[in-house]
């Protein structure tokens, strides 16, 4: 058995380059650690059925021959359930590393003090004419950036700004990687934002999604509020947020708005307040104006309408193909090979009692219990969702209930099934015409 792992606390350059080192391994399995960083650890609940890995606890570690550690070279940094490693002398050591050697004994080593470790390899990609995709490209990019800044730390080499550019090129998603990656801020912006949270100012609830509207009285000019405004969403955990910062002495206001939903454009509502942008970010700055009319405005313009342009009827497959309860684990798991469906709705007489997935099969220890009823491994007390429903409503009970679909449910009947795939097709904007 061959398998990947990287160091535990997994950032986004770990994660990105676990993945990278599979495509050029392909005969090993991922480990992901069972720690990882909370944005990446989000990233992966919506990717999981791209970036597919096993965990430390479910290896069989007399099986393993060799292993390959990206970003570390230290068995301390290691899950420690793999640290029992360390004492096989048997086992070949391949390392990809940007950091100073550590104390791992390797077969082979590719070590450069780059940004990233990801970059070590784009440029074998490049060099092998090795093809991958945006979505691919795009979690690359979130490990290059995220570990030089954004090109900007000192560490920052010209292979990173190759791979950089190499990545784009195949794709990557920026507007992906700034809802992943969080921006610097200065003294002045940090002030403010602890202002904000200790007065968490109004949450609207519109069309699904949770609005936040903070007014915040400043003194002179003050940059980079945008990145405050991001932040206070990114906090507060809402959808939307928009800032209204009251500069007395001036008498002027300045509104900014941030969007994580195409569905709340804040460019339009920006031009309807006299000020301009696009979907994603917008800003006013407005004098004659009291902050109260400007909030007001804002407000009705949310309340009054209705962002909701594509719902979960518009994305799930259907007719729904589903399985009895009765039907045995083995017959179950020829239907999955033969759909190539990752899961599937478990009924007894119509009604949802389930839902069984291919993830379920690890629970199946000896050969004899394929012949057992999938109610006896199917995930019971199944989570649904409604047709009108968005498709962020949708992402966020798959990332909350760590689950790869949804069956879609009107009036207990299900007249469909949502996955992963089909929300992460929406926002990645790969919905068919």
């Amino acid at each position: 058995m061959k398998i990947i792992t990287t160091h535990k606390s997994a950032d986004f350059d770990a994660f990105a380059s676990t993945v990278a080192a599979s495509i050029l391994y392909e005969d090993f399995e991922i480990v992901f650690p069972n720690t990882m960083n909370p944005n990446v650890k989000a990233f992966y609940s919506i990717h999981k059925d791209l970036f597919d890995g096993t965990k430390p606890q479910h290896l069989t570690f007399d099986e393993i021959n060799e292993i390959t550690i990206v970003d570390t070279g230290s068995w301390r940094r290691l899950d420690p359930v793999l640290k029992k490693l360390e004492k096989c002398n048997d086992i070949k050591v391949n390392i990809w590393d940007h950091h100073h050697k550590g104390d791992v004994e390797s077969d082979f080593e590719r070590r450069e003090y780059v940004g990233a470790t990801v970059s070590l390899f784009i440029e074998e990609f490049i060099k092998k004419d090795i093809k991958i995709s945006s979505i691919q490209a795009t979690l690359f990019l979130l490990g290059l950036y995220e570990d030089t800044g954004n090109l900007t730390f000192s560490s920052t080499t010209v292979m990173d700004a190759k791979a950089a550019a190499y990545l784009l090129e195949n794709g990557a998603d920026l507007s992906v990687l700034s809802n992943f990656l969080r921006p610097l801020y200065g003294e002045k912006q940090k002030e403010i934002l602890f202002d904000m949270l200790q007065d968490e100012g109004e949450i609207l609830e519109t069309g699904g999604y949770r609005v936040g509207i903070h007014t915040k009285e400043i003194e002179g000019h003050i940059g980079n509020l945008a990145v405050v405004v991001d932040m206070y969403r990114e906090i507060m955990n809402v959808d939307a947020a928009f800032g209204i910062f009251i500069d007395i002495e001036q008498e002027k206001t300045f509104v900014i708005g941030r969007s994580h939903t195409d569905e709340i454009n804040i460019g339009v509502i920006m031009r309807s307040i006299g000020g301009g942008g696009h979907p994603g970010a917008g800003s006013a700055l407005l004098g004659g104006v009291s902050y109260e009319e400007i909030k007001k405005r804002i407000k009705f313009f949310l309340e009054e309408n209705s962002f909701v342009s594509v719902k979960v009827s518009d994305l799930m497959s259907y007719p729904v193909l589903s399985v009895d309860v009765k039907t045995k684990m083995k017959e179950v798991k020829n239907i999955l090979i033969e759909k190539g469906c990752t899961g599937l709705p478990v009924v007894d007489e119509n009604v949802l009692v389930g839902v069984i997935s291919r993830r379920d099969f690890k629970k199946v220890k000896k050969d004899k219990q394929m012949d057992a009823p999938v109610k006896a491994f199917m995930s019971s007390k199944p989570i649904s969702i409604s047709p009108d429903k968005t498709p962020m409503e949708a992402a966020k009970i798959m990332v909350k209930y760590d689950i790869g679909r949804l069956p879609v449910v009107n009036e207990d009947e299900i007249i469909g099934i949502v996955s992963r795939s089909d929300t992460m097709r929406y926002f990645y904007d790969l919905l068919p015409d």
